[in-house]
């Protein structure tokens, strides 16, 4: 069972760069990735809420930093960073939201820990290993959501999980790989377990033997 209460989950603020960010204290954990890897959805059922996290067609939301806090505790934040990869976006845009990224991600004092979710059937793509990159630069543990496991059987769900963590062989120390689905819950306890590591201050776990 977890330690830390997530369905007492509460928006914050939503912030469109890292100077309106919240003051940089306490402990938070990222969520990163693709617009349509099913970041909003693992949100909501990691905090057990329908619309905490509201996905959007639009991509003006999409460019803000939202912060959730565990109830009125505001020491422990769950963030939610811009999505990326939208195809109908201008270049310039795209750029901006590369800029705000990597400024959060290596100049946040209190950011604990990266959750980063890709697609079961598209994951590792250019931006992700990107994001990957500057987490290694800050020495940041990332736990890896491969989304929509439901999408697939189980045989190919754990050889696409195999085979992400080979690729991922050079970031082993820092990187950890898992399936997850929000429809059938899958991976929520091993998330929430990572969660509690991270946001109640302890050091990371890094699992490489993680079941799917």
């Amino acid at each position: 069972m977890s330690r830390l209460n997530y369905a007492s989950a509460r928006f914050l603020i939503s912030s469109p760069d890292l100077a309106r960010c919240p003051l940089d204290h306490g402990m938070e954990v990222a969520f990163a990735g693709r617009s349509n890897a099913g970041k909003s959805s693992a949100i909501n059922t990691l905090t057990r809420q329908k619309a905490l996290a509201r996905t959007s067609r639009t991509p003006g939301r999409t460019q803000l930093i939202n912060f959730f806090t565990l109830g009125d505790d505001q020491d422990r934040r769950i963030v939610d960073l811009p999505g990326y990869g939208y195809a109908k976006v201008p270049e310039k845009v795209k750029e901006e939201w590369q800029r705000h990224l990597s400024d959060y991600l290596q100049r946040r004092r209190s950011l604990k820990g990266l959750v980063l979710l890709m697609d079961v059937r598209h994951p590792l793509t250019e931006f992700d290993q990107t994001l990957l990159g500057w987490a290694d630069e800050k020495d940041m543990p990332v736990r890896i959501l491969l989304t929509k496991a439901d999408k697939l059987k189980s045989g190919a769900a754990k050889q696409a999980l195999q085979q992400v963590r080979s690729r991922l062989l050079e970031w082993e120390d820092l990187v950890s790989v898992q399936l997850f689905s929000s429809l059938k819950k899958q991976g929520v306890e091993e998330v929430h377990a990572l969660l509690d590591e991270w946001l109640a201050g302890d050091a990371p776990v890094i699992e490489t033997t993680q079941s799917s």
